[in-house]
């Protein structure tokens, strides 16, 4: 179902991301693993990631992220109407991971948890999106956070080389005038079977087939934006699309005929870190300058499910 948000407006107004401070590098991993650093660039296009440690949770990833993001928004906690939480790692069972973060933060709205994998996010900011649409909210919280460490399975090459912990938070709010904004979410009718986990790990993942899922879903959900917002390539400043491998990016551009500049990607520096990776990418975005006020931004997710959306939204 897509959405064209043709009455209330709504824009970015901040963003912000937390990464754990431990570092670990392909040639950390080479240490235990049949692998190398040039192996897993090759491949992946990842060259590190960031790995929580205990007690790290969650949480307090993400209520650091939404602080920056309060921060670049210039909003107080109290004025934060609503908290969505994307994760697929929470604290606990419950509460859920948003009803955390906003104690952690003060910040006195409701506040729930979402589930959708490395999609999370786009559906998150769509849920959000919508709420403001209705008139309910103006300023709302959308956190995209997990800590994939912890569903790992260190001795198998194939997904320990690809994740990351972090978190990314935006804050959007009700902008007259800050059309077009475009929002399309759905799923495959089967695929659960190629990525999953059990809820304490560890990852299985069928990596070929979620490769040309990823390729074509990210070169069909561009032509479907910018075909149902009647825009050309030049009226986006930036394609942030999940960052799972350099590969699916590449190869999805090229499908598109779209050049790769045109996408944001950095996934050499913290790996996937699945519901999170498109807010980071889009915070480093705006403190690179690649992003500025009045522009378009194509946000695309895909994982495990499977799952997709896509958001066309305006920066503030």
């Amino acid at each position: 179902m897509s959405f064209n948000f043709d009455r209330n407006g709504v824009a970015i107004t901040g963003a912000g991301f937390c990464v754990p401070p431990s570092l670990l590098t392909n040639d950390d991993l080479s240490k235990t693993l049949e692998t190398s650093d040039e192996w897993i660039s090759k491949r992946t296009g990842i060259c590190q990631r960031y790995i929580a440690g205990e007690p790290m949770a969650t949480s307090d990833l993400a209520a650091k992220a939404a602080a920056a993001a309060l921060s670049r928004a210039r909003l107080s906690p109290e004025e934060i109407d609503l908290v969505i939480v994307a994760t697929s790692t929470p604290d606990y069972a419950f509460p859920s991971t948003a009803m955390l973060v906003k104690q952690k933060l003060d910040i006195r709205a409701p506040a729930f948890d979402l589930s959708a994998a490395c999609s999370g996010f786009v559906y998150a900011l769509s849920v959000g999106s919508q709420m403001i649409r209705s008139g309910a909210y103006n300023n709302v919280m959308v956190i995209g956070a997990d800590l994939m460490s912890k569903l790992v399975d260190w001795q198998d090459r194939s997904t320990a080389v690809l994740f990351g912990d972090g978190a990314g938070a935006v804050v959007l709010q009700s902008r007259p005038g800050a059309l077009p904004c475009f929002s399309l979410l759905g799923s495959e009718d089967g695929g659960a079977e190629l990525l999953q986990a059990p809820v304490t790990g560890p990852i299985s993942m069928q990596g070929r087939e979620v490769f040309k899922f990823g390729v074509r879903i990210v070169e069909t959900l561009l032509r479907k934006a910018l075909t149902e917002l009647s825009l050309n390539i030049d009226d986006i400043a930036l394609i942030i699309p999940h960052q799972a491998n350099i590969r699916i990016i590449e190869h999805a551009a090229e499908k598109a005929n779209i050049p790769i500049d045109k996408f944001f990607v950095n996934i050499d520096k913290y790996g996937n870190t699945s519901a999170a990776s498109i807010p980071i990418a889009l915070t480093e975005a705006m403190d690179q300058n690649r992003l500025r006020s009045g522009d378009l931004v194509i946000l695309i997710g895909f994982g495990a499910g499977l799952t997709w959306g896509v958001q066309v939204i305006r920066i503030a």
